[in-house]
């Protein structure tokens, strides 16, 4: 590198540094700011259902894995309820929370799960709020 070179390289990083110091210090900024107002804001996770019209719905024995995702869309999460006489179930669970930061006061949490047998008929629900 020669001294032209060496020289534009030392300034280019001096007002790079000074120019990401300023960019860093408007993020950051800008981070508080974003942080204070959503310090009151409302915090909701999952999507709502109505677990009255879930359950009024609902045809154990007859209501189908189809149905039900038409009904609340695809589940939160999925799994396997193994029962101790061996029985082998589908689960579906669906979450919805809501609370306001930062405490998370007036806290509403609801969690529904449906089981399926091996057709993908459902064959037991429950919920929690």
């Amino acid at each position: 590198m020669n001294l032209a070179e060496r020289h534009w390289w030392q300034a280019s990083a001096r007002t790079g540094s000074a120019t990401t110091g300023r960019r860093l210090r408007g993020v950051v900024a800008i981070g508080w700011v974003a942080l204070l107002v959503g310090a009151c804001s409302t915090v909701q996770v999952g999507r709502n259902f109505d677990i009255r019209t879930f359950a009024s719905r609902v045809d154990l024995g007859h209501t189908t894995e189809a149905q039900v995702r038409n009904w609340l869309g695809a589940p939160s999460s999925t799994g396997i309820v193994v029962q101790a006489d061996g029985k082998r179930f589908t689960k579906w669970q669906y979450f919805y929370g809501q609370g306001r930061l930062p405490r998370l006061s007036g806290a509403h949490l609801k969690i529904l799960e449906v089981q399926f047998d091996w057709r993908g008929i459902v064959r037991a629900y429950n919920w929690s709020r």
